[in-house]
């Protein structure tokens, strides 16, 4: 018994033993396992070295990645999933802003179009108006007054000493244009214009394209030497007989100034010319050819980078480009109602020619300012300054301190010249009318007394919503300053400021904007250095200093926009031309 007893006792300690050794052994075996299976995951983890993957690591993931994809799904998700525009609130706001400036574009533009159209009108009214009547006072005023030339001291009719002058510069000017018109004028009727016209009608549809393609190259190019010549005109025959003159002589710049007007006014028949041709073509391929060249415009000027003096630049010339396509516009249709015998029919067949060419004149001017002002993050508030500047040299040629007529200044500002225009209008005008007997001649005179009309209105009508812009754009301070001379380049310009110290105004200003703008101008025998403007509204209008160009540049990382480099009362129609903004 004992030794049964005994065995049994053996081999339960031995029975403890093993399951104690297997115990050992499954342990052992599963912390290999959980070595190998992280062993395995850290593999699976490893990122790409020299574009090759572990094996069993890249197995074992695509093994997961397709157990878990499922087409439901993944439609589930692509129905399901969303996205939070406010996350990037600035970028779409930005966006959204943009899009409203485009649909403001139109409103703006064309109340700047129409100011600029009005503004054109009035000085080509003042052509065929108030020009004749000065003119007739200047010439009434030399013939009346014989005492002046006497050696009297004081001459006792006009209580001037017998050194001054008979004729005031302004009336020096309005006689020499009137003398270029008329000079002009007897030229003209050695011009052909039926033979133009046949001569023009022959050419291929082609080769008028291109013709009137050079026309509007060479009539910018005429219209930006063209006031540069008259200027110079109107300059030598006014300048002070103390200074010393270094010039050629007023006969020679006469001789070109009628030269030029001269070439001018064939160089607008001709375009007019080509303008009807294409009106009374057949098929019309010419007028579509033509009016597809205003897209062409497109191409060449959005894709640009604009400031806002560019800017300004480009929509005077835009003013000036519609007015005068109204104006041949208006020839074509009195040639071909002469050709008809006035017949009112036929003008409702050029109605819808008419029409077109206008409509598509405003469409790509939309456009263009459209997207210009998108591609270079311009407020479609800037019309509204440009607006002011044209509003600003209207009511600066009423004021006392005035040094030019504000027919000159609208011609030096959009390259608008009035001359030349106005003696094809009045060529085309008189061989088309023929003035026989009394009633013609009661119709002429009730005419012109309803030209002479319209200016005065529309005059008026401008004055007063000149004044309004100025006061808006809060530059009436500028009105009472004395004219900055014009400096052909930056450098230029500082060096005067540094060599003219601005010196304290004397008098308050006190007179009022409404009180002096039908006041004459005064000549001062002094000549001060000219000021420039010191108020805050028209900071946005001046030239920065060396020490304020360093404080710009570091204002720049902060703001989109500097301010533009250049006064745009002293940007005129060729400014940028010459001088580049970059």
């Amino acid at each position: 018994m004992n030794v049964v007893s005994a065995r049994m006792m053996a081999d339960s300690v031995a029975t403890g033993l093993a399951d104690e050794n297997e115990t050992e052994n499954e342990d052992k075996e599963r912390e290999k396992r959980l070595f190998r299976e992280t062993k395995e995951q850290a593999a699976s983890d490893l990122t790409e070295t020299l574009g090759f993957y572990e094996r069993k690591a890249k197995y074992k993931e695509r093994k997961s990645n397709v157990s878990d994809l499922s087409l439901v799904r993944f439609i589930s998700a692509e129905l399901t999933r969303g996205y939070f525009l406010e996350h990037n609130e600035a970028k779409y706001t930005e966006r959204r802003e943009k899009v409203y400036t485009c649909l403001r574009i139109p409103k703006e533009l064309e109340k700047l179009m129409m100011f600029g159209f009005f503004l054109c009108l009035d000085v080509f009214l003042y052509v065929f108006t108030l020009l004749p009547l000065r003119v007739l006072l200047a010439l009434v005023r030399l013939l009346t007054l014989p005492c002046c030339g006497l050696r009297a001291s004081i001459c006792p009719y006009c209580k001037k000493s017998s050194g001054s002058r008979i004729l005031q510069p302004a009336q020096v000017c309005d006689v020499l244009k009137g003398v270029i018109m008329i000079l002009c004028y007897f030229m003209m009727h050695y011009v052909d214009y039926s033979m133009m016209y046949h001569m023009i009608r022959g050419q291929s549809v082609i080769k008028l394209y291109i013709i009137y393609n050079m026309l509007e190259v060479a009539d910018r190019l005429f219209s930006s030497f063209g006031q540069d010549i008259l200027d110079a005109l109107y300059w030598t025959a006014t300048e002070p007989k103390e200074r010393k003159r270094a010039h050629i002589g007023v006969i020679p710049h006469f001789f070109m100034a009628v030269l030029y007007v001269f070439m001018h006014a064939i160089l607008i028949m001709v375009q007019a010319t080509t303008l009807n041709v294409a009106f009374n073509s057949h098929n019309k391929s010419l007028l579509t050819i033509m009016m597809s060249n205003n897209f062409v415009e497109i191409k060449g000027s959005v894709f640009k980078k604009f400031e806002k003096n560019n800017l300004f630049q480009m929509s005077n010339s835009d003013i000036k480009e519609r007015f005068t396509n109204y104006i041949l516009l208006l020839i074509v249709c009195l040639r071909n109602m002469e050709q008809f015998s006035w017949n009112p029919d036929h003008l409702w067949v050029l109605f819808p020619d008419v029409c077109m060419v206008i409509a598509s004149e405003i469409a790509v001017d939309v456009v263009k300012h459209a997207f210009i002002t998108k591609f270079n993050d311009i407020t479609a508030d800037v019309y509204s300054e440009y607006r002011a500047s044209l509003a600003f040299d209207l009511v600066s040629s009423r004021q006392k301190n005035a040094y030019t007529d504000y027919s000159d200044s609208v011609s030096r500002r959009m390259g608008f010249i009035p001359l030349p225009l106005a003696l094809v209008l009045i060529r085309v005008v008189t061989s088309s009318v023929k003035i026989q007997g009394s009633l013609s001649i009661v119709c002429v005179v009730l005419f012109c007394l309803g030209m002479i009309t319209l200016k005065v209105l529309n005059s008026i009508v401008l004055l007063g919503k000149s004044c309004k812009y100025v006061k808006e754009a809060n530059m009436e301070e500028k009105l009472f300053q004395n004219p900055p001379s014009a400096a052909p380049s930056r450098a230029s310009s500082r060096a005067h400021r540094t060599k003219h110290t601005r010196e304290p105004a004397g008098e308050p200003e006190e007179e009022g904007l409404s009180a002096s703008v039908t006041t004459q101008p005064s000549r001062s025998d002094e000549c001060p250095a000219p000021q420039l403007p010191t108020s805050q509204s028209d900071q946005f209008l001046t030239t920065p200093d060396e020490s304020e160009e360093k404080s710009l540049i570091q204002d720049d990382t902060e703001l989109k926009h500097r301010a533009p480099d250049k006064d745009l009362l002293e940007i005129d129609r060729f400014t940028i031309c010459g001088n580049r903004i970059d």
